[in-house]
């Protein structure tokens, strides 16, 4: 049995920290334990403080790992803890290996991303992943009635691997909202991990994730992003506040 993660709080928000997550949600899957996961970076941190709703789930999440930069220096700088950054596309695609090798009957849905662009990332994945059943797709574009069709999809399906790309905070609360339809799946939050995989966009160079510099090479691909990357300047601000109070006190 594997040792669950410890936890440990950023700006009030828990973030949970194990050697090997995969194997973590691997043990849940089999165990069939509903768990949803959230990739906590600097950005949706600074969104929770302004979305009480947002908050709250990040809060009552089953696991919360650390995805940014932000995150992982706060954990290193002001609690003194040697934690490794963990891209939730890594630890996404991970679970998707793991569930090939060692559990190929479990289901898995792919929900997000443009017209065609989840099932492009669904067929590319069980291309290369020999064991992996991923049951069905839908676009994150959709009326209310496909909406409910997507519901209804889910509840009959039951599948036990959820991964939702709508963009935080959207996926979130969507996961939140619609839990209840599969309570023993493994829910993920994915962002733009759909258009990764179909092809669509391409991740930074290893070199600069190894410098925590992922997030500029998100931006020269997005400039429109500049006003959300805002949220980094403002984290480092504040956790450096904090640290100080905290220490002080």
């Amino acid at each position: 049995m594997i040792k669950p993660p410890k936890e440990y709080l950023v700006l009030g928000l828990p973030i949970h920290v194990t050697t090997n997550y995969r194997g973590y949600l691997l043990e849940r899957l089999q165990q069939k334990m509903g768990t949803h996961v959230v990739t906590l970076n600097a950005e949706m941190t600074m969104q929770a403080e302004q979305n009480e709703t947002l908050g709250s789930i990040i809060k009552a999440a089953d696991l919360v790992i650390p995805d940014g930069a932000g995150i992982v220096l706060y954990l290193r700088l002001l609690l003194r803890q040697d934690v490794r950054r963990l891209p939730g596309i890594e630890l996404a695609e991970g679970l998707l290996h793991e569930i090939g090798k060692n559990s190929p009957d479990s289901k898995v849905f792919f929900y997000g991303g443009k017209p065609g662009v989840a099932a492009a990332a669904a067929q590319l994945c069980q291309g290369k992943i020999p064991g992996l059943n991923i049951v069905g797709t839908n676009s994150g574009y959709h009326s209310p009635e496909e909406e409910a069709q997507l519901r209804s999809t889910l509840s009959q399906l039951q599948p036990q691997v959820i991964y939702v790309g709508l963009g935080v905070p959207r996926q979130e609360l969507w996961i939140e909202q619609n839990r209840h339809l599969c309570p023993q799946a493994i829910w993920i939050g994915v962002g733009g991990s759909f258009d990764i995989w179909s092809g669509g966009k391409t991740r930074a160079p290893a070199w600069l994730g190894d410098n925590n510099l992922e997030w500029l090479y998100r931006l020269y691909q997005e400039p429109w992003r500049w006003r959300r990357m805002l949220a980094l300047p403002k984290f480092a601000f504040k956790a450096l506040i904090y640290g100080v109070t905290t220490k002080g006190a």
